[in-house]
């Protein structure tokens, strides 16, 4: 077992010998070159971790042409203090090996781009969920261009509050969409053990929308009626239903066939796609089956079904869909539409007055009480859980008002069939 100090010329003069040999240094002791039986030279490091009774054990510090020698025996030096605190080099080298790739999977796989598609695919897209346009694009016109590829673990309270700071002050209604969607998606992180925490516990939400007392007078719903039926499908039905029924936009939009029921003329909503959380019963007007007939003839076309039926309807599937896979999300360009449609419709005439969608709701709540509708069956139709609902009253009233809110509906759908 050769000795010597390990310099440049001695590690050049090292020669193969057909077999493994050595060369060792003692500073620091166990510090040496290995020579392979092809001539490979390898600085290496020699120790034991607990005493002479302990397994040698050798670390390769690296190759002789790429390290030169004193950057070798520097290294050399780190090991031997590593071993004599009680570190074993090599199994260090392992532990940071796995630290690395973990750190380099972390920011791959958890970078706030990915993980907000990974969000919309496993999460929104699986259940269902009408609001995925929506969500869409908060992540894409909001958060993503801030965050970019943070990973989550390193987002802070400061980086939301950057993304909501892009949103303008004014747009209260999306600000306050953006921070729930971004909560609820850093809630479903937490529970799957991406992150430990949600970085926006305890952020104040953003103010809510000043509540609207906008209601469509009768000349309004006969507009917006015959603007929305000059609209290509599924917008026409999608607002027709929304005049007909009262239900919320992302409710209407995200109608899936298979919560149909045409012979008992029955929509029923899932808790899972109602805002309280609560199955609602939506009975259906002669008119919404009307509408929906069309919607079916439409699908049964695009699906090359022999000899169209109105009364034959898809078992699954989105209803308000263009092209029969994904629920109908682009409310803004669809509003844009129709409002083109009423421009047109009113010829120059007085233009409407500045509406929203959410208008149509509380028109028709409205609606009843002219047309006599008692409250509770007011509440019972709009599903909503507060007034005659809530409290004790909603504990122990479990009726659902069924038979009344299919007159209620049906004594509305003819009020705005009688305005045209």
């Amino acid at each position: 077992m050769a000795q010597g100090a390990i310099s440049k010329r001695s590690v050049d003069a090292l020669e193969k010998t057909g077999k493994t040999h050595y060369l060792w240094d003692n500073n620091p002791i166990g510090f040496g070159v290995r020579v392979t039986p092809a001539g490979v030279k390898s600085y290496i490091f020699q120790f034991r971790m607990g005493g002479r009774g302990s397994p040698v054990r050798r670390e390769i510090i690296g190759r002789t042409e790429k390290i030169a020698p004193d950057k070798a025996r520097s290294r050399a030096h780190e090991l031997a203090h590593m071993a004599r605190t009680g570190t074993d080099p090599i199994e260090k080298k392992k532990a940071d090996r796995r630290a690395y790739v973990e750190t380099k999977l972390t920011a791959k796989e958890l970078a706030f781009d990915v993980y907000c598609q990974r969000y919309l695919d496993e999460r929104v897209k699986p259940e269902g969920l009408a609001s995925y346009g929506n969500i869409e694009m908060v992540f894409r016109l909001h958060a993503i261009p801030v965050l970019k590829a943070t990973p989550l673990p390193d987002i802070a309270k400061k980086d939301v509050v950057a993304v909501l700071d892009r949103i303008a002050a004014s747009s209260f209604g999306l600000r306050r969409s953006a921070f729930a969607i971004l909560s609820r998606m850093m809630n479903w992180a937490v529970g799957r053990g991406d992150i430990v925490t949600n970085p926006m516990a305890g952020m104040t939400r953003p103010p809510a929308v000043t509540s609207r007392d906008r209601v469509l007078d009768d000349a309004e719903l006969a507009t917006i009626w015959k603007a929305a039926g000059k609209l290509r499908h599924p917008l026409r039905a999608f607002y027709r239903v929304l005049m007909l029924t009262g239900q919320r936009r992302e409710e209407v939009a995200g109608m899936n066939w298979g919560e149909l029921d045409r012979p008992n003329a029955v929509w029923t909503l899932p808790a899972d796609r109602t805002k309280n959380g609560v199955t609602h019963i939506v009975p259906l007007a002669p008119a919404v089956l009307n509408e929906l007939d069309l919607l079916s003839l439409v699908w049964q076309e695009r699906h090359q079904v022999a000899g169209p039926n109105q009364a034959h309807w898809p078992k699954l599937g989105p209803v308000m869909s263009f092209h029969g896979d994904v629920s109908l999300s682009c409310f803004s360009q669809a509003k844009k539409f129709l409002d083109v449609e009423v421009e047109r419709d009113l010829n120059g005439g007085l233009l409407l007055q500045k509406w929203r969608v959410h208008d149509l709701r509380r028109t028709m709540a409205t609606g009843f009480q002219r047309l006599g509708v008692r409250f509770e069956v007011t509440e019972a139709a709009l599903n909503h859980v507060g007034g005659s609902k809530s409290g004790v009253a909603g504990i122990y009233q479990r009726y659902d008002w069924r038979d009344e809110k299919r007159v209620a509906f049906e004594k509305w759908a003819l009020h705005i069939l009688a305005l045209i």
